[in-house]
């Protein structure tokens, strides 16, 4: 069989193209989870958390050095540094969740960040909550407790630092959401990043542990999957409507259940699976609802 020509591949419309930008997303960030557990056998979490900045950091270093000062360009960076603090909270307790959950449920409470970031955003953002949306928080709620069972087996710590953790994704959403009406994405980006590598290595120091060269590789291509999620994730949302391509990105739970159960033998039980589609069917009424009303989803 021949490969497409490049005419051929320009004839695929931008909405199927967007499709699979995001499955390709999905999958860098399934990878990523995978290489977060396995790399957490051995190192601490903030460790893990440090590294992960750090190749992200690599990673923009050209694209910094082109754009200059124009990529810190910013009338609000106190609100930025608000941005970067959640976001290091979030990963710090998201890879926490990844070294001692299952994948697969901590992939599934994960979901329910967009479902946060949307009950946050009636009081901060003046936002109404349309039937559509109150019908997604309640099909997620339905959700997170189908997975959690607390009168089954009792409340688990590690489930709640993963609902936590989607809290504090739901509430940077939000901070995104008010710095982009003046702020340039560039240097919503530049301004993380800045903030969380050096911030994530003060909280790695005390339980710093040196990596080998195994782990070292482990960490780089952890690294790598992210930044490589992240851009593909972009691509998927500049060419395509949201409430069209982000369906696509639940793709990550049978990805991540895949290869949980290759590399580790984990394998989620019915009711993971079960409230991960209550979860997911709220994420995309979200999306649907805010694609609609012409809101960014983030």
């Amino acid at each position: 069989m021949r490969p497409l020509a490049p005419a051929a591949v320009e004839d695929i419309s931008p909405a199927l193209r967007g499709a699979l930008w995001m499955i390709a997303a999905a999958t860098c960030f399934s990878v990523m989870i995978t290489l977060v557990r396995l790399a957490s056998r051995t190192l601490p979490v903030s460790e893990i958390a440090f590294f992960r900045n750090l190749f992200g950091l690599l990673v923009m270093v050209p694209w910094l050095v082109r754009e200059g000062r124009r990529a810190l360009a910013t009338r609000r960076p106190w609100l930025h540094l608000l941005r970067g603090a959640l976001a290091l909270a979030a990963m710090l307790c998201w890879f926490y969740t990844l070294s001692v959950m299952p994948l697969a449920e901590a992939t599934a409470f994960s979901f329910t960040a967009p479902v946060f970031a949307t009950l946050l955003a009636v009081p901060v953002l003046g936002e109404r909550l349309v039937p559509a949306r109150i019908a997604a928080v309640a099909l997620a709620f339905v959700g997170a407790l189908v997975i959690l069972r607390p009168g089954l087996r009792g409340l688990q710590p590690a489930a709640l630092v993963a609902l936590f953790t989607a809290v504090v994704w739901g509430t940077s959403t939000i901070v995104v959401k008010i710095l982009a009406r003046t702020e340039s994405a560039a240097a919503i980006v530049t301004w993380m990043v800045l903030f969380t590598t050096p911030a994530s290595l003060l909280v790695a120091l005390p339980a710093w542990r040196t990596p080998g060269p195994d782990e070292l590789l482990v960490l780089a291509l952890l690294g790598a999957a992210g930044s490589a999620g992240h851009y593909c994730m972009s691509r998927a949302l500049r060419l395509a409507d949201a409430g069209f391509v982000a369906p696509f990105d639940y793709l990550r739970l049978p990805l991540v259940a895949l290869f949980a159960w290759l590399v580790f033998g984990q394998r989620p039980d019915a009711w993971t699976w079960a409230g991960a589609a209550l979860i997911a069917a709220g994420g995309i009424l979200v999306a649907r609802s805010g694609a609609r009303r012409g809101a960014p989803v983030t």
